[in-house]
């Protein structure tokens, strides 16, 4: 049997299908939002929250916490480990903030004297 002119309209139906699918499975893999400390926010003893979790470029951590008694800051790797942030540090300080991640590691600590040391911080490594 011989293909004619109808086979390109076929051709190019199941080309715009397969475009179209592709496109819905895209949508599907769209930035994660994540709660850090899940229910119970942003608090001490957080530090292991991190581990076992996979962050993409693109999604969003969320602090909440009680602004009037906690902070956070993005800092580097080594006022992470030592606990003591840089002077003049910005600290986000809502209670509801909100942190879209790019590739690499990433910092937070709780800036309040005391609770960066009560393992109020985490280490976010991101793909």
């Amino acid at each position: 049997m011989a293909l004619g002119r109808g086979s390109a309209r076929n051709s190019a139906a199941v080309l715009g299908a397969a475009a179209l699918l592709l496109g819905l499975l895209a949508m599907s893999a769209e930035a994660a939002k994540y709660t850090v400390g899940d229910y119970g926010g942003w608090k001490f003893n957080v530090a292991g929250w991190a581990k076992g979790r996979t962050f993409r470029a693109g999604d969003v951590l969320e602090f909440k916490y009680n602004g009037a008694v906690h902070d956070v800051a993005a800092v580097g790797a080594a006022a992470y480990q030592s606990c003591v942030v840089p002077k003049g540090k910005r600290a986000l300080r809502s209670g509801h903030d909100k942190v879209r991640l790019v590739k690499g590691m990433h910092y937070f600590v709780c800036t309040v004297r005391g609770h960066c040391k009560a393992n109020m911080k985490i280490a976010v490594r991101v793909i």
